[in-house]
């Protein structure tokens, strides 16, 4: 029928013997598995019926045929991998005196984007406020939000997503979006963390609270991490309940995504370090172990103020939805803890037992770029006019400055290649220029590439202010083909199941940046540099959307504040903005997150989450 009969076929690591007889189905048996608990699995080219004798080979490729977990092996074998070397060549990019006047503006601009970046993170760092603070600490006798997250994490080390997040909005400024999230290791194993900052507002859920867990949810199923909250949340700011509670994408989506992580098994523990009311109550609830920390903790759905309003009964804190209650009683909580230290011990212990099997790290054969990090600063563009080669940007961000190019001479306004970052081998697809036709048909080749590969891809977005005129027959056939082409991308790019990583190194403007994998393309990590714009148009080109000046000079003064980067973070359309110095970490534990997943030894889905009662 197939060669793949007689020679038998490989899938998942495992080689399937060929059909020996056509007169009965043979049954394959899993060689890593101990002859006492083999079972027996079906020939991916068995008869299944009369009317249809053979599966087609079309039908193994769509991934329809059963195929035998892999989890026996990877705990059976001891054999080391290592990666195919590679002789990629060195990028010669140092900077040329050419550079000097366009680097030195640059460099002005970045210093000052530097410093507001500072501001703003001394800011929200301040949380609800000194005397916020003060009440938390002293009469709440509370841990800080980033004490606790100290605690839990090795070396007290966390790798922070949208700090900026609830900062310039309508309704104020809510520091940190009353809650931070981010990725930290707990016992070497990456994990994401919710936890509420109790000094804002008393950990009130304001619609850029949920927006920023839904995300960090997002976060933990597209990269299948274990998820770990930690809840001191007073439930919704009512004022604005009609921007919390009603719609998909808000706070009911919380709940809904927890259920949906336990059913595919990513692994999710909470940690009760202060109040729980109303929807906070469902959290620990729903999350598969619950740590409760005595006299500091209770859930309920509502307090002993509104008990005291219905029924006229007084009843405390404690005795109403304590931890002893809930331990001894209720059974919602698994752990009672007697401080919090205790708390945090226990959580680390519960990861400990998740069903990971982590490699050793090794990262002594990692070259480091041939020119300093530093230099980034300089090469970060102010506006489009001020952008330098982006291969001056490649050659201060991969390992020991190399990068094996892609289609070198074709479509040069974009930069394709290969390169490692930190061991990791990743396509890269840059912004050299405007997306022309010939680029937009390389990036959709590289990007196929990648994902027939399985090779992980970065994204460095730096589009064109405005779209081109169409002034003449000419310019409009142009025009025609560029866009068929930059929509054969959009294709490639959105199709592809590989991971991607997305920062903005200068502007993320028009069709062009959906086409280099912005926000709605679902990149898995997208961050921004401090100088980064993010507009229909960029400032100063707003000519083409009106005719009057006066309304033009309206429209660019309107651009020119919201296209700021941090006015993007602080309404959570990135994952933060990063330094550009810092770019190559934050690549690097983005890569090591992102492969973290093979290495989860039961991963397959499930019918049902877990319920925990």
């Amino acid at each position: 029928m197939y060669s793949c009969l007689s020679r038998g076929l490989r899938t998942k690591g495992r080689l399937y013997p060929g059909y020996a007889s056509s007169q009965s189905p043979l049954w394959n048996v899993d060689p890593c598995t101990p002859s006492t608990h083999r079972r027996p699995e079906r020939c991916l080219h068995s008869r299944t019926s009369a009317g249809n004798l053979w599966q087609p080979l079309a039908h193994i490729l769509s991934g329809r045929a059963k195929q035998l977990p892999v989890a026996a092996c990877l705990m059976s074998t001891s054999v080391h991998r290592r990666r195919l070397p590679s002789a990629f060549p060195v990028l010669d990019e140092a900077l040329q005196p050419i550079h000097n006047a366009v680097f030195e503006a640059n460099l002005r601009n970045s210093q000052a984007c530097q410093q507001r970046y500072i501001e703003y993170m001394e800011k929200v760092k301040k949380g609800g406020g000194e005397n916020a603070v003060k009440r938390h600490t002293q009469r709440n006798k509370k841990m800080l939000v980033t004490d606790r997250l100290r605690m839990l994490f090795d070396d007290g080390y966390y790798f922070e997503l949208s700090p900026f997040a609830g900062m310039g909005l309508p309704y104020g400024d809510i520091p940190s979006a009353g809650c931070l999230t981010g990725i930290g290791k707990i016992n070497g194993l990456w994990c994401v963390f919710i936890a509420n900052d109790a000094t804002v507002s008393g950990g009130t859920a304001y619609p850029i609270t949920v927006k920023k867990q839904l995300r960090a949810q997002d976060v933990a199923i597209q990269n299948r991490l274990p998820c770990v909250y930690l809840v001191d949340s007073g439930g919704a700011f009512l004022p604005l309940q009609s921007e919390i509670f009603p719609d998909k994408n808000q706070g009911g989506r919380t709940f809904y995504n927890e259920a949906i992580m336990s059913a595919m098994k990513i692994p999710q523990v909470s940690v009760v370090c202060g109040s729980c009311t109303a929807g906070g109550a469902y959290i620990p609830t729903m999350a598969e172990e619950t740590v409760m920390v005595h006299r500091i903790g209770t859930i309920f759905l509502g307090g002993p103020p509104l008990v005291k309003a219905a029924t006229g009964e007084e009843v405390s804190p404690e005795n109403l939805g304590g931890a002893t209650l809930h331990a001894e009683v209720s059974g919602c909580v698994d752990h009672f803890a007697s401080v919090e230290k205790e708390a945090y011990e226990t959580t680390r212990n519960m990861i400990s037992t998740l069903n990971f099997e982590l490699p050793e790290e090794n990262e002594a054969g990692v070259e480091e770029p041939l020119h300093s990090v530093e230099e980034l600063m300089g090469l970060a563009p102010q506006d489009y006019a001020h952008s330098l080669e982006v291969k001056l940007i490649l050659s201060r961000l991969t390992d020991g400055s190399k990068f094996q190019e892609f289609k070198a001479r074709y479509g040069t306004t974009l930069v394709t290649g290969f390169a490692r970052i930190s061991g990791h081998q990743v396509g890269i697809v840059a912004s050299n220029g405007a997306l022309t036709h010939n680029a937009s048909l390389k990036g959709s080749h590289f990007v196929q590439l990648c994902d027939q590969r399985d090779i992980p891809l970065i994204f460095l977005q730096n589009t064109v202010p405005t779209p081109e005129l169409t002034l003449s027959q000419t310019q409009a056939e142009t025009n025609t083909n560029r866009l068929k082409a930059q929509g054969s991308m959009m294709s490639a790019v959105a199709c592809a199941s590989v991971p991607k990583i997305t920062i903005v190194i200068g502007g993320c403007h028009g069709a062009e940046s959906y086409a280099m994998c912005g926000r709605s393309f679902d990149p898995n990590f997208l961050f921004l540099w401090p100088n980064a714009r993010v507009s229909l148009v960029a400032p100063g080109h707003s000519a083409a959307l009106a005719q009057e000046e006066e309304d033009v000079e309206k429209i660019n003064k309107r651009l020119e504040k919201e296209s700021s980067a941090f006015f993007s973070s602080g309404r959570l359309w990135d994952d933060g903005v990063i330094l550009p110095q810092d770019t190559r970490k934050v690549l690097s534990d983005c890569l090591k997150i992102i492969k973290q997943q093979e290495y989860q030894l039961s991963k397959e889905k499930l019918r049902t989450p877990l319920l925990r009662m």
